[in-house]
């Protein structure tokens, strides 16, 4: 099927989409929960595949450790899915509600946003996520992951659209593209396309932004911080620096680059490097943390480096200031902490640090939908505009403006007949 066919029944299973009730989707999303554990012994014969495929292909390890898919995962996703169902149906919550004069209301009510399209890494759990929660927010989507997952993602986009199908949901409103070609038609369907999430590098997106008319919500890179302030509680900052970094180092809110306050510098530093060299973490630092810690020197181009793997830059600033315009300088947007017992200093980095999510004494890997309460994520947005951080549910509806008369016209208000009375009312529409 070409692209513009695709696009064509996507759009005309957007628009039943956007009428199902939360029941159905609900159903839908507990027989995709089922179908992917009865089928598990085929994702993982397909992962296996992509795994030794990819490993010939000499895949770099971060990828390749983003792209197994094992029976854990499985779990992992599947526990996501029930988590989902039981969040609020995001489509049809009024906003708001006005009664503009005697007889004449205007609501403002969420509503699906039609056609997604998403392009995303070599994660196969990415594909569960990202189509489940369009099938609860109502959009139909359009997915293309990496090349590496190409075996994983048949399979699954198969069980997802075979279960959702059984459960009432249209054919069409799940559609998996496979090559670089499906993905240049698809950036040309600005006609149905309503939006794009693009999930990589500040190079891909802006290539999508560069290439199509088509909106895009963009997920940069995630060269997130953490900076310990003079007056962090030091152990308190060993564990959350330590986490920040090697929790999960193959996703883009692991910590690339640590802070560390002068004051406290040569005390820090020496504790958190034995905890490191525990991990096997490789350290480039600027002269001061040289002259401390046995370290790499770091250059200008490692501070705004996404290394993805057991890596890290450290860097010694003067004060919070010097943090926060370091982090506006090489960050991208997406995640930063602050460890520091000084309320003063931690709200001044939360409210000047220019990042979808800033923390105060906590890692770096709490920046996630499923974490956040979301049930999962589509990405991480660094835009400013319509959604910031992990995008969930809410992320993906937009909102129209539904008004209820009775024979009203403007010219009445226009000649003075009548006058607007604009009244707030704690009313949902019927």
């Amino acid at each position: 099927m070409d692209i513009k066919q695709m696009c064509i029944n996507a759009s005309d299973a957007a628009i039943r989409m956007a009428a199902l009730d939360t029941e159905t989707k609900n159903n839908a999303l507990a027989r995709i929960a089922l179908a992917l554990l009865e089928n598990k012994d085929k994702i993982i014969e397909a992962n296996n595949a992509d795994l030794k495929r990819s490993e010939e292909e000499k895949l770099a390890s971060p990828l390749l450790k983003r792209l197994k898919f094992d029976e854990k995962k499985i779990n992992d996703v599947v526990e996501g899915i029930k988590s989902l169902i039981g969040l609020v149906d995001p489509v049809g919550k009024t906003m708001l509600s006005t009664m503009l004069d005697d007889g004449l209301e205007l609501y403002k009510v969420t509503c699906p946003i039609g056609i997604i399209g998403i392009i995303f890494e070599s994660r196969p759990d990415a594909l569960v996520q990202i189509s489940t929660l369009c099938l609860k927010s109502g959009n139909s989507v359009l997915l293309k992951g990496g090349r590496e997952a190409k075996e994983t993602n048949r399979v699954l986009a198969d069980i997802i659209e075979e279960a959702s199908v059984a459960a009432g949901l249209p054919k069409g409103w799940i559609n998996l593209l496979e090559s670089r070609e499906d993905v240049n038609e698809m950036l040309k369907m600005d006609k149905y396309i309503d939006l794009i999430i693009p999930r990589g590098s500040n190079e891909f997106v802006r290539y999508i932004m560069d290439n199509s008319k088509i909106p895009v919500m963009g997920h940069a890179d995630g060269i997130c911080h953490v900076y310990v302030d003079k007056e962090a509680d030091l152990d308190m900052a060993i564990k959350v620096a330590v986490d920040s970094k090697t929790q999960y180092v193959a996703v883009c809110n692991a910590a690339e680059t640590l802070l560390v306050n002068e004051a406290i510098a040569e005390k820090f530093l020496p504790a958190l490097k034995a905890e490191f060299d525990k991990k096997n973490v490789e350290i480039f630092g600027d002269e001061g943390t040289q002259k401390i810690i046995e370290s790499k020197p770091a250059s200008e181009a490692d501070w705004a480096t996404e290394y993805l793997d057991y890596t890290i830059s450290i860097k010694i600033v003067a004060d919070v200031d010097e943090a926060i315009k370091h982090i506006n300088t090489y960050g991208s947007g997406h995640t930063d902490s602050i460890i520091t017992s000084n309320k003063e200093n931690a709200l001044k980095f939360m409210n000047l640090v220019d990042s979808g999510n800033v923390f105060w004494n906590a890692s770096t890997r709490f920046c996630d939908g499923y974490r956040y309460g979301f049930g999962a994520e589509v990405g991480i947005s660094t835009s400013k505009l319509h959604a910031r951080g992990p995008v969930g549910l809410d992320g993906l509806t937009s909102y129209k403006y539904k008004l209820i008369g009775d024979g009203h016209i403007v010219d009445d208000y226009a000649t003075k007949k009548k006058s607007f009375k604009h009244i707030k009312i704690n009313k949902s529409i019927e």
